[in-house]
């Protein structure tokens, strides 16, 4: 843990369900927000910055991602997820190692970084190598093992001894930054014994959990066929489902399964560019938010979106509700703001620590130039001058946990020219290998 006392001052705070008046300072002692108030007394303090024309956020917020997969940017565009993850992607994965994923993590966390994510949730694999990429980065993971074994019994006591090992080591690592979950990959690549396993050792542990469902109509079709029963249907039938749940895409829902998803209190992560790219579809966000369901968003991997840029990935949720509903009020930016920050921290169950400007939780804070092209003049509001004006360029500072990570848009953790040039390396060697 740093060491040390910041004050931000001047700044126009935007923060979810919380109303600032006029400009406000910030004073951050290690970790965590100590003050916030017009004037705050200058003296004793390390650091100071002056966050005049800028607007002060939480830290954003990624709930679904797989970091590592920058690694395979542009590798397989304009194609359906079949033909996607069979034809392109699972046989470049079948020559990744852990050097290879942790140079992938660490490219996905200079992207995180520069666009003010501070935290993001991850299913992947050689997940010890990302952890300890997240370690040296200084942001904010949620971690999982990606478990497939296609009801194979040896594979599935393999995968539970990797998610279960990664929990051992990497659980609290990174003074309490990471987090790991465990993480079926889906209900049509994960066997019932899975997952009713996983729910078992998920309530032993206190572990969440973090799967891929209802993606494409193709998923919808072949459960109906396999099993007589739509994917959240089928998870509910066999007790798998639960408030600790966090449950990607989500966008070939019936009523019936939102209302599954209401009971059971799980959570959802839209993926909007990801679902537009993959011609997967359009998920119901603003029937499950009218449905007090919890959404949050996420960018999915470089791989099928083709950047992790949140702010973009929010405008485009909110417009493509817009568009898709036909009601130009739904999903509106203040809304979005939430959807990126504090249900973001709802999501993985860390909302009592982060997703909100409040005195006591960690100091996970981004700071949003205003002296742009893009962002003069000011919107009406701070929320849609962020969610319709900016986007992840427009961010100058990037605070995690206390220490500041980018500042004046230069990053003062990381080598950014080592990472470009080891990454090029990395995916050379990858399509030599196949």
């Amino acid at each position: 843990m740093s060491d040390n006392t910041i004050l931000i001052k001047n700044a126009f705070i935007l923060s979810p369900n919380t109303n600032f008046e006029d400009k406000q300072s910030i004073l951050i002692k290690d970790d965590i927000i100590s003050e916030i108030a017009p004037k705050i007394y200058e003296s004793n303090v390390d650091k100071i910055i002056d966050a005049t024309g800028k607007i002060l956020l939480p830290g954003l917020i990624n709930t679904h991602t797989h970091l590592s997969m920058t690694l395979f940017r542009g590798l397989a565009d304009d194609l359906s997820l079949d033909s996607w993850l069979n034809d392109h992607i699972w046989p470049m994965e079948a020559n990744l190692n852990g050097d290879y994923c942790y140079i992938g993590a660490l490219l996905g966390a200079v992207e995180l970084i520069k666009s003010g994510t501070t935290t993001f949730s991850d299913m992947y694999f050689y997940m010890e190598d990302v952890a300890r990429a997240v370690e040296e980065a200084g942001i904010r993971a949620v971690l999982s093992y990606g478990m497939i074994d296609f009801g194979d019994e040896e594979k599935r006591k393999n995968e539970f001894k990797e998610n279960l090992t990664l929990f051992d080591a990497c659980n609290g690592m990174a003074d309490g930054r990471i987090k790991v979950f465990f993480g079926p990959h889906s209900p049509y690549t994960a066997s019932e014994e899975l997952l009713t396993k996983v729910r078992e050792l998920a309530d032993e542990h206190g572990m969440g959990i973090h799967i891929h469902v209802s993606e494409t109509e193709k998923e919808i079709n072949d459960s109906l066929e396999e099993k007589g029963l739509r994917p959240f249907e089928y998870l509910d039938k066999i007790g798998f489902l639960g408030p600790d749940v966090v449950a990607a895409h989500c966008v070939w829902l019936s009523d019936s399964e939102i209302e599954i998803i209401r009971k059971n209190g799980v959570k959802v992560s839209h993926n909007p560019c990801s679902n537009m790219k993959l011609a997967s579809g359009i998920a119901p966000i603003s029937k499950l938010i009218e449905n007090g369901i919890c959404v949050s968003i996420g960018t999915d991997g470089a791989s099928s979106n083709n950047n992790l840029d949140l702010i973009e990935e929010l405008k485009t949720a909110s417009l493509l509700q817009k568009v898709s509903t036909l009601d130009p009020k739904v999903l509106d930016s203040d809304e979005a703001i939430a959807m990126g920050t504090i249900k973001g921290a709802e999501a993985l169950g860390l909302d009592s620590e982060i997703g909100s400007i409040e005195v006591g939780k960690k100091a996970d804070i981004i700071l949003i130039d205003t002296n742009s092209a893009n962002m003069v003049p000011d919107s009406s509001s701070l929320s849609s001058n962020i969610i319709y004006s900016a986007n992840g360029s427009n961010v100058d500072t990037t605070i995690c946990n206390g220490k500041v990570l980018m500042e004046n848009k230069k990053l003062t953790v990381l080598d950014e020219d080592e990472i470009y040039a080891k990454a090029r390396q990395a995916i050379k060697e990858l399509k030599e290998a196949i």
